[in-house]
């Protein structure tokens, strides 16, 4: 809730006007309390993973013949009926598990110093935060992901999220409840390090979900937006994850690459991608990447 009874009120302490988004905020906040605004977080949250993936659902129900050639595993196909029960588990953990954290979690954001007031951040100074808590999030996540990978790790916890090899939208946020709670740890690191306002917050949950929908598409589309942000991984790196599986010693990065090259952990994507080329030229119709390619370099780099 803003300290503030007017707009001329706020404009007095700040001492200038307010911009147009300011004003918007105004209104929209001034009489809600913090409380309320930080669990507008569960909102976006439901309303993303059940929007964003439905073209990608569109997609693999009509199995369109000029756009299949950009899926990563052509060969397999999930039913409505499949995908909707992807939906449907994700969405018990959420009121069971993210939902309830979200609610509980306040004190930590008030303790971390996130903002609700105004005056509002810059674009600039968005962007910067957004671009720490990326980096952050990256690379807490890299080593808890090689960890999950371990005999314990996997078996125990990650084994749920690779039960599906091909990855599909729904299946982005799909884990075991643990793996929902140790993974939550990366996302909230940057924001503490680096405390703003709660749109940046907002905005960095929302992107960041929008992200994993993206990387577990199952499409690797070449006018993609995300094919111009320098070291982004993309649905077609962490797919090759997803269909090594438990035996996979590569592509552990979340969003960027550059873990994965440093620490040498993207030796098998690699050589996957050299040696495709060569499989399509010496198979007369082509070798798909569902197939052959995936599974002749994985006896070898993995």
């Amino acid at each position: 809730m803003l300290p503030y009874a007017s707009i001329s009120a706020a404009e007095a302490a700040l001492g200038r006007n307010l911009t147009f988004a300011e004003t918007v905020w105004f209104n929209y906040s001034a009489t809600k309390s913090n409380y309320f605004l930080y669990c507008h977080n569960i909102l976006f949250l439901f309303v993303i993973f059940s929007i964003v993936p439905l073209p990608l659902v569109f997609l693999e129900l009509k199995r369109l013949s000029f756009l299949n050639s950009y899926k990563i595993q052509p060969k397999v196909h999930l039913s409505l009926n499949e995908m909707l029960r992807c939906y449907k588990d994700v969405l018990v953990m959420f009121f069971l598990v993210v939902g309830p954290l979200q609610l509980a979690s306040y004190p930590t954001i008030q303790m971390i110093g996130i903002r609700m007031g105004l005056p509002l951040p810059s674009g600039w100074e968005i962007l910067a935060q957004l671009l720490v808590y990326f980096l952050v999030e990256d690379y807490t996540n890299y080593w808890i992901h090689r960890f999950l990978h371990n005999g314990w790790g996997y078996e125990k916890i990650h084994r749920v999220h690779h039960e599906y090899a091909a990855p599909i939208g729904f299946a982005a946020p799909y884990a075991h409840w643990a793996e929902i709670l140790i993974l939550g740890i990366p996302s909230f690191l940057g924001p503490a390090m680096v405390p703003g306002h709660i749109i940046t917050f907002w905005l960095w949950i929302a992107l960041r979900q929008i992200e994993a929908i993206d990387t577990h598409s199952g499409y690797d589309f070449p006018w993609s937006i995300t094919k111009y942000i320098p070291f982004y991984g993309g649905a077609e790196y962490h797919d090759y994850h997803h269909y090594v599986g438990r035996q996979s010693h590569s592509n552990f990065a979340s969003v960027f690459t550059y873990c994965d090259y440093i620490y040498g952990t993207d030796k098998g994507f690699r050589y996957q991608k050299k040696i495709l080329p060569k499989l399509k030229e010496d198979s007369g119709n082509g070798v798909e990447q569902s197939g052959g390619s995936y599974k002749t370099q994985q006896s070898k780099s993995d």
